[in-house]
């Protein structure tokens, strides 16, 4: 590579880490290497952009960094870095074709009247889309659509004399506005009939956004009242283009009518059958699914019944040993109560022969009593009666009989003493 490279690059990355490598390889592997890399770090706030850049190093690339400013003030910034007379403005999540340097330095080296090259472009990522592929690069054509892609090949000093991309257009339409400059200023460009650049499709890309809802519309009226000669000097063109235009969009929904009416009508109506049969099918699976649904949750609530099942039956096993255990306590209890019982019965049988003892006694006694009694009775009249005869025999000891009778009262004695 000499000193002063034949190509700067300038490569603007906003929170596109994840795609720049791709971007920087698409320019290393050009066929023609005379170029210089710039990478423009646009205020990326995303982390993981922000650590690929703080160091990033490949072969002849270096790194800017500044606060945000968008697309076209990132652009400037970087071109006002670079030193090529050929200025290549690449976005970070897109791709060049590897001979596109070669065949587009050609041309600007081969007529100097040219001031700068584009291409065909072909689409990949997010939904590959039909080849973009215009054929014209000078008005009025350039008035109606914009057929130069942003990645052209263009000479610094055509993009200093138009005075480089308009900062205040952040939301697109950039490049746009920078062609139609340098065609008004009789700069002329070229298309290459290939593709040699692969543009990215992204849900939340620039082009993308911009034509959604009311953007593009704005984008297209600021264009007319920035270059309001150009659009007055091509009207009727544009106006014929644009009627042009939407006769055959017309005609397009006619044939497609058409198209409709004698071919995917019926295609459509199978498919409609079909997916009525689907349809039904659907919401049999879904009933099923909806049966298994409430199978699974009734199989969840069985599930939830056996567990405290098992916990009461835990809790009843539990009961149950408690009972066991009562038990053999109760039965130990009876065995003792049973014991003391037999204990008690001898107890009884033992009072009992007591009590018939002391009843046999008592009775005995009493017998012994009423003898007694009888003897005491008998003594008390046998008392009497010694009284008696001790009075009489007081009597007698005085009488003379006594004295009489004294040989008879011996008789009587020893009568006594043997009787």
């Amino acid at each position: 590579m000499s000193d002063s490279p034949r190509v700067s690059v300038v490569v603007t990355c906003y929170n596109l880490g994840r795609y720049l490598d791709e971007a920087v390889d698409s320019v290393l592997a050009q066929s023609f290497q005379d170029f210089e890399i710039l990478v423009v770090d646009d205020g990326s706030t995303e982390e993981e952009t922000r650590r690929l850049l703080a160091d990033y190093r490949r072969p002849r690339t270096r790194v800017i960094h500044i606060e945000n400013r968008g697309l076209p003030g990132a652009r400037n910034a970087g071109i006002r870095q670079t030193t090529g007379p050929y200025v290549c403005a690449l976005d970070a999540d897109d791709r060049l074709e590897r001979t596109y340097f070669e065949k587009a330095v050609a041309v600007l080296d081969r007529d100097p009247s040219v001031a700068f090259v584009s291409h065909w472009l072909r689409t990949f990522g997010d939904g590959d889309g039909p080849d973009w592929t215009p054929t014209s690069a000078d008005f009025p054509e350039l008035l109606d659509r914009n057929t130069i892609n942003g990645a052209a090949l263009v000479r610094r000093d055509a993009l200093l004399t138009t005075g480089l991309f308009d900062e205040t257009m952040r939301h697109g339409c950039e490049d746009w506005d920078l062609w139609i400059g340098m065609v008004e200023r009789g700069l002329r460009g070229v298309i290459l009939p290939e593709v040699l650049f692969f543009y990215r499709r992204r849900p939340d890309s620039m082009s993308r956004i911009m034509m959604e809802g009311e953007t593009h519309v704005g984008l297209y009226r600021y264009l007319i009242e920035k270059h309001p000669t150009s659009f007055e000097r091509h009207l009727v063109d544009l106006l014929v283009r644009r009627e042009s235009d939407r006769a055959n969009v017309l005609r397009e929904a006619h044939d497609l009518e058409l198209d409709y009416e004698s071919a995917l009508r019926p295609e459509i109506e199978r498919l409609r059958g079909g997916l009525r049969v689907s349809t039904s099918r659907l919401e049999r699976v879904q009933r099923q699914r909806e049966q298994e649904a409430e199978l699974e949750r009734r199989a969840h609530e069985v599930t939830e019944r056996d567990g405290r099942l098992e916990d009461q039956g835990r809790r009843l096993a539990e009961q149950g040993v408690e009972l066991d255990r009562l038990g053999h306590a109760v039965l130990d209890r009876d065995g003792r109560l049973e014991d003391q019982g037999r204990r008690l019965a001898e107890q009884d049988a033992v009072l009992d022969r007591l009590g018939h003892a002391v009843l046999d006694r008592d009775g005995r006694l009493e017998d012994q009593g009423r003898r007694l009694a009888e003897q005491d009775a008998q003594l008390r009249q046998d008392r009497e009666v010694i009284a008696g005869l001790r009075s009489e025999i007081r009597a007698l000891h005085s009488s003379l009989s006594w004295r009489l009778t004294g040989p008879l009262r011996a008789l009587y004695a020893w009568f006594l003493e043997r009787g």
